[in-house]
């Protein structure tokens, strides 16, 4: 997008930006809402220390509807002081007895930061816009397994092309995959999101791949745990790597 001229005069563009740029964030990476709490609370925090912003939040559906309902986010907008934290809440309403109880479901939590006017006649505004994931997690399936559910991913190499399946009620992001540790990132890898029960082809070329190739997922907490991966048995055998910092 192009502007002509050399000011423009009370204009605010809106663009969805990472974490790490915006001046009012939360401070997961992903929510999750099991289903024996009556709400789940984030902290909102204006990392400005000088100005107050207003924060706009709201939920959206799987395909990026904005809901109210079987989940609520309230209040729907406030204001941040600077250098200090709020906390919105997020609700379950009766409706969502009505939602798969055998598998997660999928939302998306937006958080929009609102600046103050400028003092400035002529100025061009934006408020940026951050968007995470939100599991809604039915009772059911809330205790999970000793076994991090991820590390059940079931993979297999035909080829240049990786089938795979993710047997489990949850969600499996796949967030790199590496021809060996401490390698780059495959070349043409883009982030994958299985859905509960799903089966898909990857659509990365992997003959590439060796017998110590790495893939790593996103876990709970926003951590990226790593998996070697040697499909030269099929399906390829998983196992997780450790960090050798850690066991020290």
């Amino acid at each position: 997008m192009s502007v002509k001229g050399t000011l423009v005069s009370s204009v605010m563009l809106c663009c969805a930006v990472p974490m790490s740029q915006a001046s009012v964030t939360i401070e997961q990476t992903r929510v999750i809402y099991n289903a024996s709490e009556k709400a789940v609370s984030l902290k909102v925090i204006n990392r400005d220390k000088e100005r107050p912003y207003l924060a706009q939040t709201w939920l959206e559906d799987e395909q990026g509807n904005k809901i109210s309902s079987p989940l609520l986010v309230v209040p729907p907008i406030q204001r941040v002081d600077p250098d200090s934290s709020t906390q919105v809440r997020i609700q379950a309403l009766p409706a969502a007895a009505q939602l798969p109880q055998d598998r997660e479901s999928l939302f998306w939590f937006s958080i929009r930061e609102i600046p103050p006017r400028s003092k400035n006649a002529n100025v061009l505004q934006v408020a940026l816009q951050t968007r995470v994931k939100l599991f809604y997690r039915p009772a059911a399936i809330m205790k999970l397994p000793e076994q991090p559910w991820q590390e059940k991913l079931v993979v297999r190499k035909n080829g240049g092309t990786l089938q795979l399946e993710n047997p489990t009620p949850y969600h499996i992001t796949i967030v790199n995959l590496m021809a060996k540790k401490g390698a780059a990132t495959l070349p043409g890898f883009e982030p994958l999101m299985l859905k509960p029960f799903e089966k898909q082809s990857a659509p990365w070329n992997v003959t590439a791949l060796t017998s110590d190739a790495v893939i790593s997922y996103i876990n709970d907490f926003g951590g990226r745990p790593e998996l070697a991966m040697n499909c030269s048995q099929t399906p390829c055998a998983l196992s997780p790597l450790k960090d050798k910092k850690a066991a020290k």
